[in-house]
């Protein structure tokens, strides 16, 4: 299924597991304006890259993580100290 709103346009990830074991919470609620909450545990981390210096893919030993950020984005966001909020 295709997401149209272009509130979600750009920064595309996947997540993938090994098993539904490796899964720990998904929260999804009926309500499109809500929050969705994805958390698990891709295990030791193995392997960082980018595919293509356009592709930032995180491999565990329980899954994989990809996201659509270009190599140079992530350098510079790195190199001005911008970094995410405390969670809530």
């Amino acid at each position: 299924m295709v997401n149209k709103s272009k509130e979600c346009l750009g920064g595309m990830f996947s997540i993938e597991l090994e098993s539904k074991a490796c899964l720990k919470q998904v929260d999804i609620s009926s309500n499109p304006k809500c929050k969705v909450l994805v958390e698990g545990f891709l295990g030791e981390i193995e392997k960082v890259g980018f595919v293509e210096g356009v592709l930032l893919e995180i491999r565990g030993t329980n899954g994989t993580l990809k996201m659509d950020l270009k190599e140079e984005e992530l350098r510079k966001m790195l190199k001005i100290g911008k970094s995410c909020k405390k969670a809530q």
